[in-house]
């Protein structure tokens, strides 16, 4: 205030106070008493009303936005029943309300007066209209903890460009489809790029790396030498032996991005194929091996569209029949 008095600038106050000017900006802004009746001018910056101001919005605890300012709740309210997301919400109330900060409100606490009760507001009976349908909210964790860190990977961006387009065979894709949480069971599934042709791994003790190594390096031995050229999976800790299995097999393995399902398309509509035969939430590792080969074998022998209704053994067939001279069927995802 004494400084503003003596008619300091912004920028004279900031270097004085140690501050940005920015920070000293907003605080001017923000602390201004305007007369009563209209825009008659700043009264000026009151130091002492400020603090008291301060002092007040920083008590605790605080009464949630949502449980005391009604018109809010109901306007809340009725976007949720109608499907929006709370990140909608916030941003459109924005809009809609640009003059009225009374009705704003950042979707963070939309999703706390949901899913803390104590925080008043909103019925929890509103969740089933968030896409997730959450009762209670399941904490975030990043990607590193959710799937362990692998030392040493090789990410898909140096995977040679040739690979993308499909146009030679020896190219697979991996990954785990999942079983019940109570079972912690999984089925490996290995997907050659060009052919479409399917392996299914048999992991009855589990999906650990040196389960997963076992089966894939017993799976993949017999494989002619053409056909183990490399192999692109996610960043899951089952592929924590990833070294070894490259050495077994004598194959470069690469690593898609964390949440980039797409950069396996292939192993990923593979496995919602496999889906048709071992539905989610159900217990995999009742299912043996001869019944894992037989369900390859099943896709192996079903015709696609992008091979001309050829099936994937048949393409396979024929390519290792004749490397030099593949048949012409169309290799697009």
């Amino acid at each position: 205030m004494t400084l503003q008095a003596r008619e300091c600038g912004v920028r004279e106050i900031a270097r004085q106070l140690g501050r940005s000017p920015s920070t000293i900006s907003r605080e001017l802004r923000r602390r201004a008493r305007f007369g009563r009746g209209g825009p008659r001018g700043p009264r000026g910056y009151r130091a002492s009303a400020a603090q008291a101001d301060a002092e007040k919005k920083a008590r605790r605890p605080k009464s949630a936005k949502l449980a005391t300012v009604l018109a809010l709740r109901k306007e809340v309210k009725s976007r949720l029943e109608r499907n929006h997301s709370p990140e909608q919400i916030a941003a459109r109330l924005r809009d809609d309300f640009p003059d009225d900060t009374e009705m704003w409100v950042s979707h963070e606490t939309i999703y706390q007066s949901l899913y803390v009760q104590s925080r008043g507001g909103l019925s929890r009976e509103l969740t089933r209209h968030l896409r997730t349908g959450r009762s209670l909210r399941k904490p975030r964790r990043r990607a590193d903890e959710r799937r362990g860190r692998i030392a040493g990977i090789v990410s898909i961006s140096e995977r040679p460009p040739e690979i993308a387009d499909r146009a030679v065979i020896g190219h697979w894709e991996g990954d785990l489809i999942i079983g019940s949480t109570v079972s912690k069971s999984a089925i490996g599934t290995l997907v050659e790029r060009k052919t479409g042709f399917t392996m299914l791994l048999h992991l009855p003790d589990g999906h650990t790396a040196l389960a997963v190594q076992e089966a894939m390096v017993a799976k993949m031995a017999d494989l002619p030498r053409i056909l183990r050229q490399t192999l692109t999976w996610d960043q899951g800790k089952e592929m924590a032996n990833h070294a070894q299995i490259a050495a077994a097999l004598d194959l470069d393995i690469y690593f898609a991005h964390p949440h980039s399902p797409w950069e396996r398309g292939s192993n990923e509509n593979t496995n919602g194929l496999l889906r048709q035969y071992f539905p989610k939430g159900t217990d995999l590792s009742v299912h043996g091996e001869g019944i894992l080969d037989h369900v390859a074998a099943e896709l192996n022998n079903r015709p696609r569209k992008r091979h001309a209704f050829q099936t994937p053994a048949e393409m396979l067939d024929k390519l290792l029949s004749n490397p030099s001279n593949p048949p012409g069927v169309a290799t697009t995802a």
